[in-house]
């Protein structure tokens, strides 16, 4: 598995033609809006606690 994602969809316009930026690590430039944005893994979600089945 990789260190880095690949964002598939800009988050501002939803386009596809994204390149990666020289902002630096997880920058990426969209070339259909021209806005450039940055993605960062903050962690992993722990799964809500299973709860036991009622009426057994």
């Amino acid at each position: 598995m990789s260190d880095r994602a690949v964002p598939f969809h800009c988050p501002y316009c939803g386009d596809q033609d994204l390149r990666p930026s020289e902002q630096g690590p997880g920058s990426w430039e969209c070339r259909a809006c021209l806005r450039a944005f940055s993605l960062k893994l903050l962690g992993l979600v722990r799964p809500p606690a299973s709860r036991g089945v009622v009426g057994r």
